[in-house]
C-alpha cells in the first residue's frame, strides 16, 4: 500500500468529484492521506475530511506565501485545533521567495513562530520551501528544529542540502517533480538517499506526476512517484511502497 503524505483534498478544485477522487486513490492502494491546510478555510475543511474519513489524517499551519494575511489570533486559532486527534503536524510552513506577496522578513517571522508552536505541541513540522533553501536551513539550525523533525515537503533541492535536513531530524518527501525528464537534482536524491528517510506525495492537485504533468494532480497518483524511486534505486516498487509507507506510519504515527 501506499501513503500520500501531502495533499490538498481540501482544494477548490476538487469541489465536483471529491468522492471520486478518493475513491480512485483507495484502487491505487493509496490508503491513508494526509490532508494539509494553510489558511483559515482549508484548516476547516483538512478537520472536516479527517473526521468523515478514518484514513485521513490532517495537518494544520499557515502558508508563508500569506504570511503576511496571519494574525496572532490564527496561531492561537491554530494551537488549539492542535488538539484534535488527528492533527499529526504543524505546516506547511517555511519560506517562499518566488511569490512576492509576503516581505521575507514577515515570512521569517511567521516561520520561527510556527516552529516554536511545534516545539510547544511537540508535533513534526512540515516545510514548504521555494528558493529560499539557504534561509531555510539557517533557521530550522537557529530554531533547534531538530528537537520535533519534520518533513522537506516536496523537496527539489540538492544531495548535499537533503543530508544537511536529515541531520536535523527531517524526512525527505518526493512528489510529481522526480517523474520530470528534466529532474536531475531529484533524482539524484531519490537515488542517493537511502530509503529509510523518504517518503512520497502528491501535493494534488499540484506537480503532477508524468504522464500528467500539467494536469490537476491527485493522490491515486502516488504510485508513480514509488515506482521513480524504485527506478533510480534498482529496487522493486514492493520494495518501496513498503519502506515509504512504514516511515509514514511511525514518522507521523498514524493508526496501524
Amino acid at each position: 500500500m501506499f501513503i500520500d503524505t501531502h495533499v490538498h483534498l481540501n482544494a477548490d478544485q476538487y469541489d465536483e468529484d471529491l468522492q471520486e477522487v478518493i475513491e480512485r486513490a483507495l484502487e491505487a492502494k493509496v490508503e491513508k492521506m494526509v490532508v494539509v491546510g494553510f489558511d483559515r478555510k482549508t484548516i476547516e475543511r483538512a478537520l472536516k475530511l479527517a473526521d468523515e474519513f478514518d484514513f485521513i489524517y490532517a495537518v494544520i499551519g499557515w502558508h508563508p506565501v500569506d504570511a503576511i494575511d496571519c494574525t496572532e489570533e490564527d496561531l492561537q486559532w491554530i494551537e488549539q485545533l492542535a488538539a484534535h486527534p488527528k492533527v499529526v503536524g504543524i505546516g506547511e510552513t517555511g519560506l517562499d521567495y518566488y511569490w512576492d506577496k509576503s516581505p521575507k522578513n514577515v515570512q521569517q517571522e511567521l516561520f520561527r513562530k510556527q516552529i516554536h508552536l511545534a516545539q510547544k505541541l511537540n508535533l513534526p513540522i512540515i516545510i514548504h520551501n521555494r528558493e529560499a533553501t539557504g534561509d531555510v536551513v539557517r533557521i530550522l539550525r537557529e530554531e533547534n528544529a531538530a528537537s520535533v523533525g519534520g518533513v522537506m515537503h516536496c523537496f527539489s533541492g540538492s544531495v548535499e542540502t537533503a543530508r544537511e535536513c536529515i541531520d536535523m531530524n527531517f524526512m525527505i518527501s518526493l512528489g510529481g517533480p522526480v517523474t520530470f525528464k528534466n529532474a536531475r537534482m531529484p533524482k539524484e536524491v531519490a537515488k542517493e538517499i537511502p530509503l529509510e528517510y523518504l517518503m512520497i506525495e502528491t501535493d494534488a492537485p499540484y506537480l503532477a506526476p508524468h504522464p500528467y504533468r500539467g494536469k490537476r494532480n491527485e493522490p491515486s497518483y502516488v504510485p508513480l512517484v514509488a515506482e521513480e524511486i524504485a527506478r533510480q534505486k534498482d529496487l522493486t516498487l514492493e520494495e518501496v511502497a513498503k519502506a515509504t509507507t512504514s516511515n509514514a506510519t511511525k514518522f507521523f504515527n498514524l493508526d496501524e
